[in-house]
């Protein structure tokens, strides 16, 4: 007989042990991390242990999942309500600095508008590349990841050195990408390839909605 000759067995004849219960008591196993002999029912009952304290790890970890994206949520929205209120483009572009950088600890934000009806004279309607709107318009969702266009970084100033991880978000009219919103951080994980963008996304929309408002 072989050990699957006897799992087969004990499979097909649940009642065997109901039927032989005094045989529960006399089995012994070794334990899992000790290994001394323990009853079959103690061996039992450290496994429920275990599966259970993976099921509750996994309950924290969904918790705090949770939690964090309701505190991203308050933030977000925040930051809607601020932008409806805007009455004018350099209020909207006040307001992300503002909100990027405090409310979301974003250190390094730039903003980039062009073909705009309404062009202002500010940073945030100066020249871009043509290789920088084909690359924009290439963005079907934002670029997260190292710091390495050189243009781009150009947009972060004298700050431009300590940039380590970005974030590149394409602002669109309809399909058409008519700017950028460039968030910036000195720590190399904070944007990384394949994190989440959803939030980020979110973000996008919103303010590409207020800048259209004002400049079309």
């Amino acid at each position: 007989m072989t050990p699957q000759d006897i799992v087969e067995f004990l499979s097909s004849r649940p009642e065997f042990f109901s039927e032989h219960s005094d045989l529960l008591a006399q089995l012994s196993v070794p334990h899992p991390t000790h290994g001394h002999a323990i009853s079959l029912t103690e061996r039992q009952v450290l496994t429920l242990r275990e599966k259970l304290a993976q099921v509750q790890s996994k309950l924290a970890e969904l918790v705090s999942f949770g939690e964090e994206n309701d505190v991203i949520a308050s933030k977000v929205h925040r930051l809607s309500m601020a932008l409806l209120l805007a009455d004018e483009f350099e209020a909207v572009s006040a307001i992300v600095y503002a909100h990027l950088q405090e409310d979301f600890a974003v250190p390094h934000v730039a903003l980039r508008v062009w073909n705009s009806i309404l062009k202002r004279d500010s940073e945030e309607f100066a020249d871009v590349s043509e290789e920088l709107r084909f690359l924009a318009a290439d963005l079907h969702q934002p670029y997260t990841g190292p710091a390495q266009h050189e243009e781009i970084l150009g947009w972060f100033g004298e700050s431009s050195g300590l940039i380590a991880s970005m974030a590149l978000i394409p602002l669109r009219r309809d399909a058409q990408v008519f700017g950028m919103l460039a968030l910036g951080s000195e720590d190399p994980q904070r944007f990384f390839p394949g994190m989440g963008t959803l939030y980020v996304e979110r973000i996008g929309d919103l303010v590409g909605a207020a800048v259209l408002k004002h400049v079309g």
